[in-house]
């Protein structure tokens, strides 16, 4: 089913496009911000997709190893021109923080004894800190409002933060209670209006 935002099925987006805009995000994007720059892009901006779809295609990409940003990026690509688009947005974001990382790295090994160094990673790191943090809770905003999602955030946080379990044992919990919680209803399933 197609959201009224997305892109008719006739409308095809060219590899060049899946390229650029993940190239964009890939270079304007630091830390955990990232997540947010591609909700703007393919929500917001392009309508590629609708929020419930990037909340989705989030929460797979949290499922699964790796990246939430790289996989999203190969979720959408696949979604909008096959496993060829896959890969074509999967380099497109990648491509920029590679390049930036490496000249990073030989700047920093270059000048690891400088005393300055730590204190602009440290400086780099808080920022990061504030970032994941804005994002969280952009993404979240509504899912706050609901208890049933908020006791299955609070259980995970303690679980994961408190407790120190390890994220397959915790999914091993909380995925169940998810689906259990959400499980379509009898009026969902015999298909009258709610």
């Amino acid at each position: 089913m197609a959201a009224k935002n997305s892109p008719a099925p006739s409308t095809k987006i060219g590899l060049h496009q899946i390229f650029w805009q993940f190239l964009v995000v890939g270079a304007i994007s630091f830390g955990g911000g990232i997540v947010a720059y591609l909700k703007e892009l393919l929500v917001t901006r392009d309508h590629w997709v609708d929020s419930d779809e990037f909340i989705v295609m989030l929460s797979i990409s949290q499922t699964m190893p790796g990246l939430n940003s790289v996989n999203i990026a190969i979720l959408m690509g696949d979604r909008l021109r096959g496993a060829l688009g896959a890969w074509v947005a999967a380099i497109g974001l990648l491509l920029p923080g590679a390049l930036i990382v490496l000249a990073i790295g030989f700047l920093y090994g270059a000048n690891s004894d400088h005393p300055m160094a730590n204190h602009v990673l440290g400086g780099i790191a808080a920022a990061a800190a504030a970032l994941l943090t804005t994002v969280t809770w952009n993404l979240g905003e509504r899912t706050f409002k609901k208890r049933k999602s908020l006791v299955l955030l609070v259980l995970t946080f303690v679980l994961m933060s408190l407790v120190k379990w390890p994220l397959y044992l915790v999914l091993g919990i909380v995925l169940p209670l998810g689906l259990f919680i959400y499980r379509p209803s009898a009026s969902r399933q015999s298909g009258a209006p709610q």
